[in-house]
């Protein structure tokens, strides 16, 4: 083994991974002299962004959201939309509910019977032959029968008449509105199925129809409704909690902030309250699983509920299975017991961590203003979110009504093809298909616009991921830029410039914006790439076989490997462009070199520095949790009374836990970004100089003698 105090790699590994760097009496920190780079990619990057904003207009223009949120009738009118005939009629009523269940049904994406809107749902049993029998004895049956038909209707029809006009419905029975649709009134009786107190009923054409029959067609429609039911009902749960998110992601933003204030001071003791923190709060979710499954094992439910009929979402049913709370658990135990030996395997590099750590609190005390700037981050990718959001609902609601030909039973030739409502009755298609309809099928058109939505939705979808991991990029660029000058001050901190950050901030946008979109795109691509695959295998899902679901799991488990380490190069790649202002290429292969060069060191900083970092992030988010789980679950009274009109308590919940943890990742990322930064620049610094009077390192004494014990003990070992 070598007598000299600094380690020296290889000279095949110098020959392998470039040349190390050599002393420059002159370089005192981020070059202040560059140029752009990467232009053609700066010019490609700004052109999709006007394109972006030129597609956003375009569908501001043709788009109304109002569609997605209100019901439509055969006529393509929305039921109790404000200014129109259906401003009171706010429900949608379906005809004749048994024909949901055609094969029809799931092709057309459409119920082939009639639909209209109406004020409220039938509340009794009665067919048009009996109303017809009672109408001459009381006119108020009519009355209330017609409103249930359509507004040119009249009550002197036979029923081949009315069955061939389509004016009125053959029978009404019992319903209630559910997700603005009327659907039947089931209850139980003695643990049967019923609706109206009757298990049978009759459908208006002469024939006895079971409430089986009739749950069927139910659930047919609610296969339909699913998706806009539970997001109806999501929004409703934001509308009702907005308030109360807004302060749960308050309080986390201020949990953050003291805790990198702490790390200042006392990093090793907050290390221990991270660690006694997260432990105490996945002990605390075993223990309340546990509860729930017991709770349920030991009462199960025996009385039939909506769940039991299928009128409900699935993911609100999941939390009342036993088995669900009971994965749960496990799964929160695996995770216990993961951290646990994690830290006892890394008790060792978690006290390297701790240490860079506070050299990081002491470069950002010195520039607290990056303690703001994911405040900034945060607005800048808040902005792309809502723009995307925003497009994409009104690129899905584009269009004008398109009516198509629907058969009840499927057998029509003419099925599928456009149809205009006002004169189909007198088409050939109409004696051609019996009991067919021209009904409202979706949004859509003719022009080259209508015809090109599905590629706008993929463009909208990809410039979002490119923005995103743009604004990324640029913070991570900023931050660099910014430590990377604490570091090379020899006297800080006298030695640091001022306004380091906006300085950083300033060379970033007007030199590396092309270098910063050029790693961006490559991020965006691979998870364009994700989405793909995962679309296709929700396509593909019934043709699957053994073999392909197996090749799925690898490109998902390469996907991800690729994800990470690019995001890892492109990382370091950002800091090698804020220091030394080189093209993202040339960027990306310096600091792939440099860090193979000191490869050893790697291991011992950056992984368990984000280790430690990461236990911090899940204590924020999970304290922030819980206090809204006993929130929203009304298990804190004393303190505040939580809102009791929740579809889905989980919606605001998750909604708190995720964005806390946005939050705690914005703050923490400033730690792991500084430290990262300090540690490539503390590589430039072994190579630069060496040490002595003339040639002095800039890193303190006490982080340059950890570092370099840590790597030697390998090579001791080795040796």
């Amino acid at each position: 083994m070598s007598n000299t105090e600094e380690p020296a790699d290889t000279p095949s590994e110098e020959e392998d991974f470039g040349d190390p760097r050599t002393y420059d009496p002159d370089f005192k920190g981020p070059v202040a002299n560059r140029s752009c780079t990467d232009v053609l990619c700066c010019m490609i990057f700004l052109l999709c962004i006007i394109g972006y904003i030129v597609l956003g207009l375009v569908a501001w223009v043709h788009g109304d959201p109002r569609r997605a949120a209100y019901p439509t009738d055969s006529q393509g009118h929305f039921c109790g939309q404000k200014g129109t005939p259906n401003e009171n009629k706010t429900i949608l009523f379906y005809f004749n509910l048994l024909r949901c269940t055609s094969p029809s049904m799931m092709l057309n994406l459409q119920c082939p019977t009639t639909q209209i809107c109406v004020s409220k749902c039938p509340e009794k049993f009665l067919t048009y032959v009996e109303m017809q029998l009672l109408y001459t004895k009381d006119k108020s049956y009519w009355e209330d029968y017609r409103q249930f038909c359509k507004t040119t209707a009249k009550p002197a029809k036979s029923l081949t008449q009315l069955l061939l006009d389509d004016d009125c419905p053959t029978a009404i029975f019992p319903s209630k509105p559910f997700l603005q649709r009327c659907f039947p009134d089931f209850s139980t009786k003695n643990g049967t199925l019923t609706i109206g107190s009757s298990m049978v009923f009759q459908d208006g054409n002469g024939k006895t129809r079971s409430v089986i029959e009739l749950r069927d067609a139910a659930n047919g429609i609610n296969k339909l409704l699913d998706a806009k039911s539970l997001g109806l009902k999501v929004f409703e749960d934001y509308v009702t909690t907005w308030y109360w998110i807004l302060i749960g992601l308050t309080i986390a933003m201020f949990l953050s902030w003291i805790f990198l204030i702490l790390l200042r001071f006392i990093a090793g003791c907050l290390f221990w309250v991270f660690i006694i923190g997260v432990i105490g709060i996945i002990g605390y979710g075993i223990w309340y699983c546990y509860q729930e499954y017991t709770k349920l094992q030991e009462h199960p439910s025996s009385v039939l509920t909506i769940y039991d009929i299928g009128i409900q979402t699935s993911i609100s049913m999941y939390f009342e299975l036993k088995q669900t709370w009971f994965t749960f658990m496990i799964i929160l135990c695996i995770i216990e017991v993961t951290v646990i030996l994690m830290l006892i395997f890394l008790r060792n590099r978690i006290r390297v961590a701790i240490i860079l750590l506070k050299e990081g609190s002491k470069a950002i005390g010195y520039i607290p203003s990056t303690l703001v700037y994911p405040a900034l981050t945060f607005i800048l990718l808040s902005i792309c979110i809502c723009y995307w959001v925003m497009t994409a609902v009104f690129l899905a609601t584009s269009g004008v009504p398109v009516y198509k030909v629907i058969a009840p039973e499927g057998n029509c030739i003419h099925e599928n093809q456009t149809c205009d409502p006002e004169m189909f009755n007198t088409t050939e298609i109409a004696k051609a298909c019996p009991g067919a309809l021209c009904s409202f099928a979706f949004y859509g058109g003719k022009s080259l616009y209508h015809q090109y939505i599905p590629t706008f939705h993929v463009y909208n979808l990809f410039v979002f991921l490119w923005l995103i991991n743009f604004v990324i990029a640029l913070g991570q660029c900023a931050l660099a830029g910014a430590f990377a000058t604490y570091y090379w001050a020899m006297r800080k901190p006298d030695d640091i410039p001022r306004y380091p950050l906006f300085t950083s901030f300033g060379r970033a946008i007007r030199y590396h914006t092309g270098s910063l979109a050029f790693g961006s795109l490559i991020i965006a691509l691979i998870q364009m790439f994700k989405i793909i695959l995962e679309y296709l295998d929700h396509r593909l899902k019934r043709t699957q076989n053994t073999l392909s679901k197996f090749l799925k799991c690898c490109l998902r488990c390469c996907f991800w490997c690729l994800e990470n380490a690019i995001k890892f190069l492109n990382r370091n790649a950002y800091i090698m462009i804020a220091i030394y202002g080189r093209n993202f290429c040339r960027s990306a292969k310096d600091a792939f070199n440099l860090l193979m060069r000191n490869v050893l060191k790697v291991a011992v900083t950056d992984e368990v520095t984000y280790f430690v970092l990461f236990l911090g992030k899940i204590l924020v988010a999970g304290s922030i949790g819980v206090l809204a789980f006993l929130f929203f679950t009304q298990r804190l009274p004393v303190i505040a009374q939580g809102p009791t009109s929740l579809n889905y308590y989980w919606v605001p919940l998750l909604t708190v836990i995720f964005g806390s943890y946005l939050i705690a990742h914005g703050f923490f990322s400033v730690y792991a970004m500084c430290v990262e930064t300090i540690f490539i620049c503390f590589c430039e610094d072994l190579e630069r100089n060496d040490g002595s009077t003339e040639k002095p390192y800039f890193i303190t004494p006490n982080l340059h003698g950890i570092l370099i014990k840590k790597q030697l003990v390998p090579q001791k070992q080795k040796e």
